[in-house]
């Protein structure tokens, strides 16, 4: 059957099964190994998504510490760390290849609550009240 050319369909399910995979193992792995990096001693990591590249050797990771604090230190530290968490993630996991790791900020929360601001600003909340009604 031929591909379609032109069409972008987004991640595959092989692609988005494996990056859920991924994702739990990585947050079994945050939660309960102890690293030397400064930046992640007692700091809680959200891992809110993985996105697996189409041959499955690379994975973006999105992070973020718990509260935001320090979200850069954090990003950094985690891709100083990805070796070492790519080698556990190869004794977690049964894939023919372990993934490359990349650790990217998310800003899905602090974009969430911008809008949440927004929303509840005065002029606003005045013309989705008048939409309600």
């Amino acid at each position: 059957m031929p591909k379609r050319i032109g069409k972008k369909t987004g991640p595959s399910q092989r692609q988005l099964r494996a990056g859920e995979l991924i994702r739990h193992a990585l947050v079994e792995m945050l939660q309960r190994e102890t690293f030397r990096e400064p930046a992640l001693n007692g700091v809680s990591v959200t891992i809110s998504e993985v996105r697996c590249s189409p041959d499955l050797k690379n994975a973006s990771c999105f992070a973020a510490p718990l509260g935001g604090e320090h979200q850069a230190d954090v990003i950094d530290a985690l891709n100083k760390i990805a070796p070492y968490l790519r080698r556990l993630l190869g004794q977690k996991i049964e894939m023919k290849f372990t993934p490359a790791l990349v650790f990217k900020s998310d800003e899905t929360y602090s974009e969430a609550q911008r809008i949440n601001r927004l929303l509840t600003q005065p002029k606003v909340a005045q013309d989705l009240k008048k939409i309600g009604d």
